[in-house]
């Protein structure tokens, strides 16, 4: 079976920096458009956080010649979908239109990204800033385990570190936030020189791209630092990788293990293990995908064969990993059954991870995980809007072929990238237990 999908895809660069992917398919009368600004959470600084997220909101609340919410209604009235997400390291916006409708997504694209500031009110803000914080509260503040993940980043990586704090923020941030904090924020980051825009699905190249000249060339460029206007897409696979320093932040996992005990309002014990791993790119990092597939991945995993059907100490347990640009985390979790002590799951984790470490796992293990890693990435390459927004590197073609990263991996590989990397002395572990007292889950921050 061969491993490649061969994509047609042109490459162009407009005179003020913004890059262009062009994907074209007729298969279906569709196209997808998605535009991604390298810029996330980590482009925050420690005192001025959820500012990516806050404009993944701020976006849709209208632009100069767009009013308040009319993206969404431009969309949906001629049946498309529209949306966007941020991640630590990038934000992207996203429609799925018929086909012969690719001029509005573009028109609509290019107006928040060159005409934004000019509709951008106090009374925008202050809306878009409610209902940030009340997906906070919906989402962490009193989400069971919500503050779980938090407390693991702020583990993960030092105070001063951009993956430390979370994507959407810490509450004093938000609310603290003001119009010129925001203006001077977009003015910085979403700028054509520090963005790709990617179209897939049924078009002519030619026409699209004389569109996008139409709509985008005329924006100007930000006036960045030159350290700060490096490619908004990763290193392909296939170069070496920059200064390991830069790259993987390798001495942040030799910080030793470190835990702590929640309290929340919860009925059943969970236990988050967490560990450093190279940056999305690095051929180790493939090996460490791979190795979470292996563990932990759906219910013919070892993981939740052992703890949930055999051991029956736990309802749930999985392993994953996270696609990040500077230092990746290995994450491994389970939610025990009631009467299970935390320490008890955290206890048998940790001894199918020596498992693993010691011995490669059976071929029967890498056949369902190499598969499974097939499965995902062939159904990436049928959906326009995955496929347009799957284009991490700054070679879009490798998405065709990035499954043969995973077909040259072998057991005794995972074998090593185990006990080098998921050893104990380099782990993060939090445990959440159900509150004792009448007194709230922890909100300190670990330093």
């Amino acid at each position: 079976m061969t491993s490649a999908h061969p994509l047609a895809i042109e490459r162009h660069q407009l005179d003020n920096g913004l890059r262009v992917v062009l994907q074209p398919d007729s298969e279906l009368p569709l196209v997808a458009i998605n535009l991604w600004y390298h810029v996330g959470s980590k482009n925050e600084s420690p005192s001025k956080t959820g500012f990516a997220h806050l404009f993944e909101h701020m976006l849709f609340q209208g632009s100069q010649h767009v009013g308040t919410n009319d993206h969404f209604a431009h969309i949906q009235n001629v049946g498309g979908t529209a949306n966007g997400s941020t991640s630590r390291d990038r934000t992207n916006y996203y429609e799925t239109l018929p086909s012969n409708h690719l001029e509005l997504g573009l028109w609509l694209e290019s107006d928040r990204m060159g005409f934004l500031l000019p509709a951008m009110t106090s009374e925008k803000l202050e809306n878009q800033r409610q209902v940030v914080m009340n997906e906070r509260r919906q989402r962490v503040d009193n989400q069971p385990y919500g503050l779980a993940h938090e407390r693991l980043w702020e583990l993960l990586f030092p105070g001063d570190h951009p993956y430390h704090w979370p994507i959407i923020g810490y509450m004093e941030d938000i609310e603290a936030a003001t119009l010129e904090e925001v203006h001077h924020f977009f003015k910085r980051w979403y700028r054509p020189n520090n963005a790709v825009l990617t179209l897939a699905g049924d078009f002519e190249p030619a026409t699209a791209l004389e569109l996008v000249q139409r709509y985008f060339a005329d924006i100007h460029s930000a006036e960045l630092h030159h350290a700060e206007l490096h490619s908004a897409l990763l290193p392909a696979p296939s170069q070496p990788a920059p200064d390991a320093s830069n790259r993987t932040d390798a001495k942040i996992g030799e910080q030793g293990s470190r835990r702590i005990v929640l309290e929340d309002d919860i009925h059943l014990p969970r236990v988050y293990l967490a560990f450093h791993v190279p940056a999305y790119g690095d051929a180790e990092w493939y090996v460490a995908d791979l190795l979470t597939t292996v563990l932990g991945d759906g219910k013919s995993s070892p993981l939740y064969d052992q703890l949930v059907q055999q051991r029956q100490i736990a309802q749930s347990a999985s392993a994953w990993i996270h696609e990040t640009e500077r230092s990746s985390v290995v994450m491994i979790s389970a939610t025990g059954r009631p009467g299970v002590e935390g320490e008890a799951l955290e206890a048998a984790l940790r001894e199918q991870l020596e498992r693993l470490a010691g011995e490669p796992p059976a071929q029967a293990d890498m056949d369902r995980a190499l598969n499974r890693t097939r499965t995902r990435a062939y159904s990436d390459l049928q959906s326009l809007g995955r496929r347009a927004y799957t284009t991490y590197f700054d070679r879009p073609e490798l998405l065709g072929h990035e499954v043969e990263r995973y077909l040259e991996i072998g057991a005794e590989e995972l074998c090593q990238c185990a006990a080098r990397l998921l050893a104990d002395e380099r782990q993060v572990v939090v445990i959440v237990i159900p509150k004792q007292s009448s007194h709230q889950p922890s909100s300190e921050r670990p330093q």
